[in-house]
Order: structure tokens, then C-alpha cells, then sequence
């Protein structure tokens, strides 16, 4: 599977295309930011004060944030696997063992079900979901925030994959 093109979109595009370029773009960013990355250093904690904020942990992370904001809060799925509605707060974070592409690979089909979801619906539609306020969350709101969510853990990736190896750029 090949990482999604990096682009920006249109600059005189309307509100969807706005909204799902952006979000577009950062997710894009996040497979370039583990660009030839090996897997001790995907698994490798930086940060003593959070030992989960690995590179691996980051893209699971946000493969959970995706399922979670699309197909449970929007949808109203079951949250079935998805361990961000278990006990353990930093479960999604957990992924020892698991390889680096497996993640970035589940993460890209997340995000295919996702736009899949955003362009079946309208901006204005409601989270279905009980719990959390999802139904006064519309389509978005949450699209909005999962730009916000996915940049500022691209910020993440960049930070951790500098201390690694020295590697920076935004594109």
C-alpha cells in the first residue's frame, strides 16, 4: 500500500473539500513521517515522561481516533475492539511487537472507511451515538476537529522522528 499524496487542497474550494483536503493532507503526513523508519525506533520511547508517545503508538492512536469519531460517535457503531472505550486510557498506545507497516496499514484503511463515511453524509449531519455528545456533534464539527486531532499529532511525529534521527520537513 502507498502512502497517500501529500497536497494541500484547492485554496478557492468549498467548505467539504476545505475540510477533507485538509484532514487529507495531515493524514498523508503521517506515513511520511515514518518514511524508512525502522522498527526499533518506531517502538523506541523518547519522552521519560511518556513512555507510550512512541511513533507506533502515535499511528495506532490514531487509528482508533478515526474508528472512533467516524463510525462510533458519527455512525453510532458498536465500539467493538476499539480500546479507547476500555479501562485502560492509554490502551490504544500499547502496540509492543506490533510492526510499523502492519500499523500504517491499518491506519490507511481506517481512514479509507472514514472518508467512505464523510462522503456519504452531509456537513450538517449529527452524531448518532448515545454518550459523549455526539448528537450535537455534526459532520462538521468532527471534521474540523480531526484536523485539529491528526496536526497536532503529525507535531508529535515530527518532534519524536527528529530526536531519532535527525530527519525534519514538512513535506
Amino acid at each position: 500500500m502507498s502512502p497517500p499524496p501529500r497536497v494541500r487542497p484547492p485554496g478557492a474550494g468549498d467548505e467539504r473539500s476545505q475540510l477533507v483536503g485538509w484532514l487529507d493532507l495531515q493524514r498523508s503526513l503521517v506515513h511520511h513521517k515514518c518514511d524508512g523508519l525502522g522498527e526499533d525506533d518506531a517502538h523506541r520511547a523518547l519522552l521519560p515522561t511518556s513512555p507510550l508517545m512512541t511513533v507506533a503508538g502515535l499511528v495506532a492512536h490514531l487509528r482508533w481516533v478515526e474508528h472512533c469519531w467516524f463510525e462510533v460517535l458519527f455512525l453510532g457503531r458498536p465500539a467493538g475492539p476499539n480500546p479507547q472505550f476500555g479501562a485502560d486510557p492509554s490502551a490504544d498506545f500499547r502496540v509492543d511487537g506490533v510492526p510499523l507497516a502492519r500499523l500504517l496499514a491499518e491506519y490507511a484503511r481506517q481512514c479509507e472507511i472514514s472518508t467512505a463515511i464523510t462522503a456519504a453524509a452531509s456537513l450538517d449531519d449529527r452524531g448518532r451515538y448515545e454518550g459523549y455528545g455526539a448528537a450535537t456533534l455534526s459532520l462538521r464539527w468532527i471534521l474540523g476537529h480531526m484536523v485539529e486531532e491528526v496536526a497536532r499529532h503529525v507535531g508529535h511525529l515530527d518532534v519524536i522522528r527528529e530526536l531519532l534521527d535527525g530527519r525534519t520537513g514538512y513535506y
